[in-house]
């Protein structure tokens, strides 16, 4: 009997001793999770609008439109000398744009702020918010909704949306899952948006 007795403390001191030593190791694997599951940074994308003339505050409010309702990708306005990935050139012509996605360091891309589409009564915030959507890799969504951010001008002169929909910022989130732009199946198109 006393041999049961001391045999059983043995095992059970063996395995006290063995939950001591895994609990520590445990708690390590544990508290390392959290970074293991850290997001990435959000990807920065410089514009720049220098030469975007008038419609500068658009363009402003245009990049606020993606950056409130996406989190994969901010859209930040270049310091002087500093190089951009879009540029905005105002212009007399159709709002258009290069297609994306658009990435740091990579090729440039280029939005053309046309006038012709203000001239007509198109909403300018909407139209820099759309066009910037070029440059994240959305293409047109023609005919569309004004609800849709990518259906451009046939969302209509009375269309003032410009926040991108559900499915268009799911896209771009997609784009720049990885923390950088996933490569265009586009090619480097550029875009006209008349109607």
């Amino acid at each position: 009997m006393l041999h049961r007795t001391a045999a059983r403390t043995l095992v059970g001191a063996a395995a006290l001793t063995l939950a001591v030593t895994v609990t520590p190791a445990a708690n390590a694997a544990t508290a390392a999770a959290p970074d293991a599951s850290r997001r990435l940074a959000p990807t920065t994308l410089y514009y720049d609008d220098s030469q975007a003339a008038e419609f500068r505050s658009a363009v402003v409010a245009g990049a606020g439109s993606w950056n409130s309702t996406v989190s994969n990708v901010r859209l930040v306005e270049a310091t002087a000398g500093q190089r951009a990935d879009i540029r905005v050139i105002a212009f007399d012509g159709w709002p258009q744009s290069t297609l994306g996605p658009v990435r740091p360091g990579g090729r440039q891309g280029t939005v053309y702020f046309g006038r012709e589409a203000v001239d007509e009564g198109y909403n300018t915030t909407r139209i820099a918010a759309h066009e910037l959507g070029h440059s994240l890799g959305l293409p047109d969504a023609k005919p569309g909704p004004c609800s849709s951010l990518m259906s451009g001008s046939t969302g209509g002169v009375s269309c003032t949306n410009a926040l991108p929909n559900a499915a268009e910022r799911a896209r771009v989130q997609s784009n720049y899952a990885s923390g950088a732009a996933a490569p265009s199946v586009f090619g480097d198109r550029t875009i006209v948006d008349a109607p």
